[in-house]
């Protein structure tokens, strides 16, 4: 099987994916502006959202493949939803890390134990433990099985994050939304902008880990511990 990038597609994807998340970097700190309440700790909006959205994206994609893995028993639909477990997890810590990060100066405190914060820890949590399963549960095959399940289950926990604000009473709520259409064209214009670059980083990284599962799994059949590729 060819290496990833020996495929010209995935060489311009890359390079494209490079200049528009630079160019998205100049535009969150050179042209977007400074909200007067919030000052540059609002400029990590246009990372945690867009994190957040590409996250559920990716967990969506393990659910799906995963549900066609359990279905077809092929190798091809687990490598899809391996690949969207492990970069969904790797937004999700990202969110976790960038939330706090804004609510230091915001709220105080950089953390607080409110429904979207931790519907969110939750989640994270929820994934740490489909690796585990991936790792310990004994041959691969068994293990994936167990492992697409738990996939399917945790993206119930998506629709309580989106809608935490709204499904919590506001004196347990630390999350004063805005809606979007409030916010000015100048800082909707980047924040999509920014949205597109992260969803090009999360086709990128979906791209690249499908690409090294199925070289694992390859290696797998050919030894006789995976059946059909």
């Amino acid at each position: 099987m060819q290496t990833f990038h020996a495929l010209r597609r995935n060489q311009v994807l890359l390079i494209v994916t490079v200049i528009i998340a630079a160019l998205n970097l100049w535009l969150i700190y050179g042209v977007a502006p400074v909200v007067p309440k919030q000052e540059m700790a609002q400029k990590i909006f246009y990372y945690h959202v867009p994190l957040a959205w590409n996250a559920f994206l990716a967990y969506l994609l393990t659910a799906v493949g995963g549900v066609f893995y359990l279905k077809t028993k092929r190798t091809q639909w687990d490598a899809w939803s391996l690949a969207g477990a492990e970069v969904g997890t790797l937004f999700a810590l990202l969110i976790l890390i960038t939330g706090p990060i804004w609510a230091t100066p915001i709220w105080g405190k950089p953390w607080s134990w409110e429904p979207r914060l931790t519907t969110t820890l939750v989640l994270f949590l929820i994934f740490m433990g489909y690796f585990m399963v991936r790792e310990f549960s004994g041959p691969y095959e068994r293990a994936s099985r167990y492992a697409a399940i738990i996939g399917i289950f945790a993206i119930i926990d998506i629709p309580l994050i989106l809608w935490a604000v709204t499904w919590w009473a506001p004196e347990v709520q630390s999350h004063p939304q805005m809606e979007m259409a409030e916010h000015p064209s100048s800082i909707l214009r980047v924040f999509f902008f920014s949205l597109f670059s992260f969803t090009l980083i999360l086709i990128y990284l979906l791209l690249y880990r499908r690409h090294v599962a199925n070289m694992e799994f390859l290696r797998l059949t050919q030894q006789g511990e995976v059946g059909d590729v």
